[in-house]
């Protein structure tokens, strides 16, 4: 993978969402000195301003949701629009987007108010590769915090929304949430990934795959 991505975290909201900017320089830009850059968002959650100041004059390609809870969706509409750029959710959440009760902003009023966004305008799969940013975005369907959960594989990089974390792993007991297919997408898939691999949560700091299969006290792997 291209070392001149740069990963930045934006901490969003009440909730202290993980909001992910993914930059790179456009090579003319890099020859010259200047600092023309071109981006990828994941998971822009409430409160985005800062986001939105940084984004400001940089052509973003598109908005990854790893999934549509209301914490990891709620600048969404403010980002799309100031970036003019496409949303990439998984089907089964697509519907989420547009509803407060499904994405959990009804159910949790006193953190937000009911969010809802416009649709998305694509949607993700399982094995789905996204050619962005020069660089290659592999789409791991990972069930089980919510039934669209999904994390994606850049290069060295895997940004795992609330599906897996520092030593802990997504809740399970919020609408669509199994306790089963979580740990399966925990151990039958990410931890099929290179131990080195550099895991972005949704909330909370960074890790390792490998740190995680020797540490991890809730997947006993």
């Amino acid at each position: 993978m291209s070392t001149d991505m740069k990963v930045e975290t934006f901490t969003l909201g009440p909730l202290q969402t993980n909001a992910y900017l993914l930059t790179v320089r456009e090579p003319a830009a890099a020859e010259s000195g200047q600092r023309a850059e071109r981006a990828v968002i994941i998971d822009p959650g409430m409160n985005p301003k800062r986001l939105l100041d940084r984004i400001e004059g940089i052509k973003v390609e598109a908005i990854l949701l790893t999934h549509a809870h209301f914490d990891h969706m709620g600048g969404v509409d403010e980002v799309r629009k100031a970036a003019g750029c496409p949303v990439y959710i998984h089907d089964l959440e697509a519907d989420w987007l547009t509803d407060p009760r499904k994405n959990g902003s009804m159910r949790w009023q006193d953190v937000t108010p009911p969010l809802s966004t416009d649709p998305a305008e694509y949607a993700l799969a399982e094995g789905q590769t996204l050619k962005m940013l020069g660089l290659t975005f592999r789409v791991m369907h990972t069930p089980g915090h919510s039934p669209g959960s999904v994390s994606f594989l850049c290069g060295n990089h895997l940004f795992s929304g609330d599906v897996l974390f520092k030593l802990s792993v997504g809740r399970t007991d919020l609408p669509g949430g199994r306790e089963r297919d979580l740990y399966d997408s925990i151990r039958k898939k990410l931890y099929k990934l290179n131990p080195d691999v550099i895991v972005y949560p949704g909330h909370g700091g960074r890790t390792t795959i490998g740190y995680e299969m020797a540490n991890n006290p809730y997947t006993g792997a």
